[in-house]
């Protein structure tokens, strides 16, 4: 084996064998789910998943489904079959892809299971409410819609009474479609896992603190998965205490996600799904490591809302001020506090044509990273799943010239 092997051996992740087997389980149980008499809900990333996990439903995610979609660069035939249907090109990537894997079971895994129930919230975005309002009519299967006012600054009283009677207008909606009764106990015991989950998959981004950092965001938007869709199992819980330690294993034997970490970066945004590697590859010719971002922190960011000894309640708030759901002053503080906290050297934002309510602030935050840290920045223009939309050269260009700031700047 030449160095060049051994080295990137080296730096292979052992856990990333185990996720994958993992995630396959995942969608054949779904898949099977006729089969074996379970629900099927699809529910938005961002909804409140652990009460369907205590009603033992299968909850899957369209947007987790576009992501794969992506990554397999099938996004760009997709989203054009649903353009040729009358959707704009302007509509979010994920909601392209997913009406048409809906028509033709297609994509990666030959589409999601159909649904025996949809959940929205809002908190994420606008268009998921027309986006499942569509599928709900063609599937024709109730829709529950949750609704999280938008959090500029702070949690109001009225907010906290608004969203907390929806949890039991949820659980009653539940109730109903699954045709047994909520088990309360049992919902104590998911939220506690759900916390226990999320304050691992916090300790294992944690870790890229460390110079050289054992991770980079690259490898964060793969491991994201398990949080996403299975929060609040078991299954998730101890996957992420076995990631943490190979990862506090890598920090002790100073092996570092890229053979020579000199430069340290911040991603703003989600992931180009089908262009992590060359991305990956290409910062890493320049001895730059994404070492945090703040898509995948955000799956943590609302811990502090959380107690897992009054979930049902906690929830309500947790929900509400997940990271999309706030003022752009308050996504300034977030940032600049990871600045610090991950030791960066330059902020690289995705400016996302798919995802508005992430994308639109960039500006500002970019004006205030530069007033408050002088530190480098730059933007990559594109859609997470539709590849149509990216320039590669037009990026190579600006990284290039990005990380020679960067360079000039540290000596």
């Amino acid at each position: 084996m030449t160095d060049v092997k051994a080295d990137r051996e080296k730096r292979k992740m052992k856990s990333a064998k185990k996720m994958r087997e993992i995630m396959t389980n995942y969608y054949i149980e779904a898949k099977t789910a006729v089969q074996t008499g379970r629900k099927v809900a699809w529910i938005t990333s961002g909804g409140p998943v652990e009460p369907l996990i205590a009603m033992d439903v299968i909850p899957v995610y369209p947007e987790n489904h576009g992501a794969m979609i992506g990554a397999s660069k099938m996004g760009g035939d997709l989203c054009q079959k649903a353009e040729d249907l009358g959707y704009s090109g302007d509509l979010c990537s994920y909601a392209r892809a997913d009406i048409a894997c809906s028509l033709e079971d297609g994509g990666p895994i030959g589409g999601l299971p159909k649904p025996d129930m949809l959940v929205c919230c809002n908190n994420i975005c606008g268009t998921v409410m027309k986006w499942y309002e569509i599928q709900a009519r063609y599937y024709r299967i109730p829709l529950f819609i949750f609704d999280t006012p938008f959090c500029h600054t702070e949690y109001a009283d009225e907010a906290k009474r608004y969203v907390r009677r929806q949890i039991d207008e949820y659980i009653g909606f539940l109730e109903e479609v699954c045709g047994t009764r909520f088990d309360h106990d049992r919902m104590d015991e998911v939220g506690r896992i759900s916390v226990e989950g999320q304050q691992l998959w916090g300790a294992v981004l944690e870790t890229a603190r460390n110079r050289p950092s054992p991770m980079t965001c690259f490898d964060a938007f793969f491991f994201l998965a398990l949080i996403v869709t299975l929060r609040g199992t078991q299954v998730t819980v101890d996957f992420y205490r076995e990631l943490l330690q190979e990862m506090e294993e890598r920090v002790a034997e100073g092996i570092g996600a890229i053979p020579n970490e000199r430069y340290r970066l911040l991603w703003d945004n989600l992931p180009i799904w089908y262009r992590i590697k060359w991305l990956s590859d290409k910062f890493a010719a320049h001895d730059a490591c994404l070492v945090a971002d703040t898509y995948t922190s955000a799956w943590c960011g609302q811990l502090k809302y959380m107690d897992e000894t009054n979930f049902l309640d906690s929830m309500a708030e947790g929900y509400t001020r997940v990271y999309l759901n706030i003022g752009v002053d308050e996504m300034i503080k977030i940032i600049l506090e990871m600045v610090d906290r991950y030791g960066v050297d330059g902020f690289v934002m995705h400016s996302n044509r798919s995802c508005k309510p992430y994308s639109l602030g960039q500006y500002d935050i970019q004006r205030a990273i530069q007033k408050e840290r002088n530190l480098p920045s730059m933007i990559i223009e594109s859609h997470m799943v539709d590849d149509r939309s990216f320039s590669e050269s037009q990026a190579e260009t600006r990284i290039d010239a990005f990380m020679e700031v960067i360079k000039e700047k540290k000596g």
